[in-house]
């Protein structure tokens, strides 16, 4: 396993990834980039750039999806026409930024050379960030974290329950992953603050 991330010289982090690892997390990435575009409110790439800047059309009322909603809380609880508002003109731009970091980690171990396929080898990647990247990253994780809390029903205090699981229940497999992810952000939280 992975010993997550340590400061690089000349600032940023970086982190060697077996290729189990690598594979993973482009995985959780590319679902989160598909499950951001694949609702009725992702944005769409229109032809003029002026257009997209002024482009208030996004969704006004939260998204069905559990994950979503919560990626997406709806702002203004007690006034569904002010959270409606917020939401048609913040949404859309939020969910660019979201698939914009998550691709950037894809991109990111791709460079470092995880291949397409794992074929039979041990694979190492090898992933440098500048802090910039560093924080996409980040932001990522959150976002991965929140999205494995959601469909698994991670709670405040729970922890008992998820140690209790049988080591054949998939979700206690799903769970130790949510713990590997949170895991690379304390690493990289603590790379970067050094």
């Amino acid at each position: 396993m992975s010993d997550g991330f340590v400061r690089r010289r000349g600032g940023g982090a970086l982190a060697t990834f077996s290729g189990f690892e690598g594979d993973l997390l482009r995985s959780l990435a590319q679902q989160l980039v598909e499950l951001l575009r694949n609702e009725v409110a992702a944005p769409t790439a229109a032809s003029d750039p002026l257009e997209d800047l002024l482009d208030f059309s996004g969704p006004t009322t939260a998204p069905e999806d559990p994950v979503l909603a919560r990626l997406f809380p709806t702002a203004y609880p007690d006034d569904e026409e002010a959270a409606g508002e917020f939401r048609r003109f913040t949404e859309s731009t939020l969910r660019d930024g979201k698939a914009r970091c998550a691709v950037l980690v894809i991109d990111t171990l791709e460079q470092a050379g995880l291949p397409d396929e794992l074929g039979e080898e041990t694979v190492w990647v090898d992933v440098e960030l500048d802090d910039a990247d560093a924080q996409a990253w980040m932001k990522s994780f959150t976002d991965i974290r929140l999205a494995l809390a959601s469909r698994l029903g991670v709670e405040e205090g729970d922890e008992d329950y998820w140690e209790s699981l049988p080591e054949d229940d998939p979700r206690a497999h799903v769970h130790d992953i949510y713990q590997w992810v949170g895991f690379l952000q304390e690493t990289l939280v603590r790379a970067l603050s050094r």
